[in-house]
């Protein structure tokens, strides 16, 4: 089921997180949030911007949430996106089904252009963005330095 975060579903959404900081080169990230710091982000996001959960028998298996791409006010039509799994539930399509209900309701609430930024490679989540109809419009070289190498990061976009 998707539905609105909570501020109770921050310890499972942090540990999703928190698995791909330690993990993955897909966040820059590299030290563990706390719990408190995604209450705080839960708070803060949803606020403002949509930030939906993909809950099954009480379990959180992925988020989603949309968040300022910058602030000057002629930006404000135009949103960045976060999606996450929980590692071992990939395959599954939860991440089609968050994504297009975001999507869904950004479209509801006049957003008009929606950016997605990827570490560089990343082939999965490249492949969701393409199958939403996203399309790459920037890939900047070695901007990124984690687990002792340098990464790409691309730009993907979709005008709703």
């Amino acid at each position: 089921m998707i539905r609105n975060v909570n501020i109770h579903d921050a310890k499972q959404i942090v540990d999703i997180y928190n698995y791909y900081v330690l993990n993955s080169i897909v966040t820059f990230d590299q030290i563990p949030f706390s719990e408190q710091d995604f209450k705080e982000r839960i708070e803060t996001i949803s606020s403002q911007y949509p930030f939906i959960v993909f809950e099954e028998d009480h379990h959180i298996l992925g988020y989603a949430y949309a968040n300022m791409f910058r602030q000057k006010p002629a930006y404000k039509h135009t949103v960045e996106t976060t999606i996450y799994l929980k590692h071992d539930v990939q395959g599954r399509q939860i991440g089609s089904a968050l994504y297009i209900e975001l999507l869904k309701t950004l479209k509801d609430q006049n957003y008009h252009a929606i950016i997605g930024g990827l570490t560089l490679p990343n082939d999965a989540s490249v492949r969701l963005h393409e199958k939403l109809g996203f399309k790459q419009v920037a890939h900047f070289k070695e901007v990124g330095f984690k687990f002792n190498k340098w990464l790409d990061v691309g730009f993907w976009e979709l005008i709703l």
